[in-house]
């Protein structure tokens, strides 16, 4: 009877444990059942690995496997629902702890009362067998009582690393303000590094030796907001230079370039944002470059850009005649937006990542101003999620954008986009997170961003955990794990196919593997000259893949408006069709792989024939007088013409429905003609 008494003691004792008070009272626990802290009122953990200060009581429980697992520990319980917990787990001595890992919100069981949150707390880790593994529930948040559950896995071993990486800091950028951007600054189409810091722009150039910079500073006259919160690189003045726009807690700054890059001016509007992911998008699709803020506690903001640089304030759902970029019922929590087009329809659509407890938004653009919330209808609109940036890109190679809401905290959900050409309805993006990976992904961050980074032709993600997710091609990801890799600016900073990651001012370069590659640079005529908004699509044995240019990646940082794309083992490229925001399409055939092209808008339009339905140019060619009729006989009013660099080579008035081009050298030239209407038409003719 003693010994029967002793072993239910016993069983009891390990399932229904009470922790002890202090490390070197540490309660052994086994991975088996269910254990119960009862209250938090033992002595005070040393440091915390996880979160930030500490609580005033602890209970302390002690951890030895017998093999080597991944172990998991984990208050997502239904029994703890609305508790609030917090762990920390450390090696080593009672006497010297080191500190290993541990978690506080990463639960996913929400609250059922007053909020839509998790406080519940889990995390994954590799044990080795016989070491001991001290886990310590402090009261940071609450001292109440709770259960918790340890559970161990066989460690999954890593596939080969895709890709390699090496590191090198530049001492010549600061390290102090902000050095989150990568993006062409002087109009040579590679990528260079941007520091902002007290007023003050550094650029380092990249040169064209791999790997050399060349730096310039740019003091800025007056007071600006510094970009705390984000910032983003567009040329909506259109002198072919990029411009900035700085994101702060209460408001903005755009830094704005002279027409030769010698000097940047300042404008600091008066209005309030709390600015998060800051873009620049064309939102009224005029050909200019609009500055657009997400606002954390109010509805979106934005400023219209008029095309002589003015820029116009309008707040989503308040200022009269503003667009719907912004939910009328959940106007805040606005965190991160990335415009792209969704329905293949050649126009750019929104999401919103939703940080505050509302659901994602995805807004489609149906023309003329008008932005209208879909997200019901698609299916993206669960909750709970808490995210300030998802990843967006094609990543199942079938034309369409997929999306991935990446969460700061909470899980992640993975929605493939279901869209069907053949009728005009919205269909529902289908949840296909089970089984893809990131059901298992425990990593969460507030940056996430899609790039291939491998070069094997499928999008991959960087975000937390010190991990990329690498696409596998068949909607399942596998994470890779780097020492201490993160998120920040991404291009391609030494020019050789494989794109890079700046991290203060240590540059990760990636280590070419065998993998084919090709990119592309645009320079706009009709559309914005970033060609931001346009969709480029390549074509070969591989299938198809798209990529569309966008300024604003992720949450916080800036990266490269080229667009990239890793061909894997495939050696040609077939077609490469640019569908540009205005509706002009740029075909090149088998262009040589390897290399970044650079495509002007309208310089792949035949040169054979002259007349379309809209516009007719003669003679052809041209040698002194070039003649311009429209079909609807509206008045041409002005003329710009283009070289095929992209290059303004004149621009006049047209005169009698004719224009003077006797300046102009032999070769082939881009126009681009406007009515009194302010209708656009754009041709391609030759100079004898």
């Amino acid at each position: 009877m003693k010994k029967i008494t002793l072993l239910i003691i016993t069983l009891l004792s390990s399932m229904f444990a009470i922790g002890q008070n202090s490390c070197s009272e540490a309660l052994p626990i086994t991975a088996a059942g269910t254990f119960v802290v009862d209250a938090i009122n033992g002595a005070i953990i040393p440091s915390a690995c996880t979160g930030s200060g500490l609580g005033t009581a602890a209970e302390w429980y002690a951890y030895t496997p017998s093999q080597n697992y991944t172990a998991t520990v984990t208050t997502d319980l239904a029994i703890n629902i609305c508790r609030d917990t917090r762990f920390q787990v450390y090696t080593g001595t009672c006497d010297a702890l080191l500190c290993l890992t541990g978690d506080d919100d990463s639960g996913i069981i929400a609250c059922n009362s007053g909020n839509a949150n998790s406080y519940l707390s889990t995390k994954s880790f590799n044990v080795t067998a016989g070491t001991t593994y001290y886990i310590a529930f402090d009261n940071k948040w609450e001292s109440l009582g709770f259960s918790f559950q340890i559970t161990e896995a066989p460690i999954v071993v890593p596939p080969t690393t895709p890709i390699s990486y090496t590191t090198q800091t530049i001492a010549t950028i600061p390290t102090t303000g902000y050095n989150i951007c990568v993006v062409d600054m002087n109009g040579d189409h590679l990528d260079d590094m941007v520091n902002v810091n007290n007023n003050n722009l550094k650029i380092h150039f990249q040169g064209a030796t791999a790997g050399s910079f060349t730096v310039a500073d740019f003091p800025i006259t007056g007071t600006s907001k510094m970009p705390s919160w984000s910032l983003a690189a567009g040329d909506y003045n259109r002198d072919g230079l990029n411009d900035l726009i700085l994101g702060a807690g209460n408001g903005l700054s755009v830094w704005s370039s002279n027409s030769t890059g010698t000097a940047y001016s300042n404008f600091s509007p008066s209005d309030y944002i709390f600015c998060q992911r800051t873009n620049f998008a064309d939102l009224n699709n005029d050909g200019n470059l609009d500055v657009f803020s997400c606002h954390d506690i109010a509805p979106n903001c934005y400023y219209l850009n008029d095309g002589a640089g003015n820029l116009t304030f309008y707040q989503s759902n308040t200022t009269p005649g503003a667009m719907n970029l912004s939910s009328v019922a959940n106007g805040g929590g606005n965190y991160s937006t990335l415009f792209t087009d969704f329905d293949n329809d050649n126009d750019v659509d929104v999401f919103i990542s939703k940080c505050s407890g509302p659901p994602c938004q995805l807004l489609r653009y149906d023309g003329n101003g008008v932005y209208t919330n879909i997200s019901a209808i698609a299916g993206i609109d669960v909750t709970p999620v808490q995210t300030w940036s998802s990843g967006i890109a094609d990543f199942d190679n079938d034309g369409d954008m997929d999306i991935i809401i990446t969460a700061s905290s909470g899980s992640h959900k993975y929605f493939r986009n279901n869209l069907d050409t053949t009728n005009s309805t919205e269909e529902a993006y289908t949840n296909i997170t089970a089984g893809s990976g990131w059901d298992t992904n425990t990593s969460t961050n507030i940056d996430n961003v899609a790039y291939d980074f491998d070069n094997d032709g499928f999008v991959d993600i960087l975000g937390g955990g010190n991990k990329i997710m690498f696409n596998q091609g068949d909607s399942t990801f596998e994470p890779v794990s780097y020492s201490g890799i993160s998120v920040g600016g991404i291009g391609d900073l030494n020019n050789d196919g494989f794109l890079d990651i700046l991290n203060g001012n240590t540059i990760r370069y990636a280590v070419p593997n065998n993998n084919n590659w090709i990119k592309f640079s645009l320079q706009g005529i009709q559309s914005n000259s970033n060609g931001i908004g346009a969709r480029i699509e390549i074509y070969g044995a591989f299938g198809k893949q798209i990529r569309d240019i966008r300024s604003g990646e992720g949450f916080r940082y800036m990266s490269s408006l080229n667009a990239h794309f890793g061909l894997g083992q495939a050696t040609a490229v077939t077609q490469v069709i640019i569908k540009w925001p205005s509706g002009i399409v740029d075909t090149i055939n088998n262009p040589g792989i390897n290399q970044k092209i650079n495509v002007v808008e309208g310089s792949t339009l035949s040169t054979e024939n002259f007349v379309s339905s809209e516009l007719s140019i003669f003679p052809v060619p041209a040698k002194n007088i070039l003649n311009v009729k429209t079909s609807s006989n509206s008045s041409l009013i002005a003329a710009e013409i283009f070289d095929l660099q992209g290059r303004l080579v004149q621009k006049s008035n047209v005169e009698n429905e004719s224009i003077n081009v006797q300046s102009l050298t032999s070769g082939t030239y881009i126009i681009l003609l406007s009515d009194s209407n302010n209708k656009i038409y754009t041709q391609k003719f030759t100079k004898e």
